[in-house]
């Protein structure tokens, strides 16, 4: 397998390319690999949308060399991608019911960086989400999932069950935004071939 030389970074629900994770890998990558192709672009609510966006900003990229990270919901559009593409995948606390998880959040919220932004979630990108869950995977990739035991919001038991086959780090405690995530950094570089 190649280095990594396209890696793309997939925030989660109501977050942004401001995230800790995201800001942390971001210098990580421009300080150490500047040959890297980075990319973390702020996703619409609409799953749909989202997904044909992401699958435009790729298009041209290596699918032998190129990598995708993603956080949360953006841990579930990761899987749906590199299913799609045959990319390799790191996972960090992924949605794994994400339109049975977001029903509830019908309506305006304000976003986790910035509360002047807000996010309109309608009923219509739950029906997005269901259609991107039952997409068959046309491809079997390399994953790496990053499972916090301690995650507030999303099961790690249903993280494990949906991605065990895969490469998993599980780890007990933590919480759903990995705010311990530097320590993950160098088993997620080695899985990147980045290290």
């Amino acid at each position: 397998m190649p280095r990594t030389s396209h890696l793309l970074y997939l925030h989660g629900f109501r977050s942004s390319p401001q995230s800790f994770k995201a800001r942390t890998l971001a210098a990580l990558v421009q300080n150490q690999h500047p040959g890297v192709t980075w990319w973390c672009p702020q996703l619409p609510a609409s799953p749909r949308q989202a997904m044909d966006d992401i699958g435009v900003g790729v298009s041209a990229w290596p699918r032998d060399s190129m990598a995708v990270v993603g956080s949360s919901l953006g841990g579930f559009y990761a899987a749906c991608l590199s299913q799609q593409l045959g990319c390799p995948a790191v996972l960090l606390n992924p949605a794994v019911e994400p339109a049975r998880d977001l029903e509830g959040y019908i309506g305006e919220h304000p976003a986790w960086h910035d509360p002047t932004q807000k996010v309109f979630f309608e009923m219509a990108h739950v029906q997005e989400l269901r259609a991107l869950q039952a997409q068959p995977p046309q491809a079997t990739p390399r994953k790496l999932a990053v499972i916090a035991k301690g995650d507030e919001v999303l099961d790690w038991r249903e993280m494990l069950a949906r991605h065990g086959a895969g490469q998993v780090r599980l780890i007990e405690g933590s919480d759903h935004a990995l705010s311990d995530f530097e320590l993950y950094l160098p088993e997620i570089l080695d899985f990147l071939r980045l290290a």
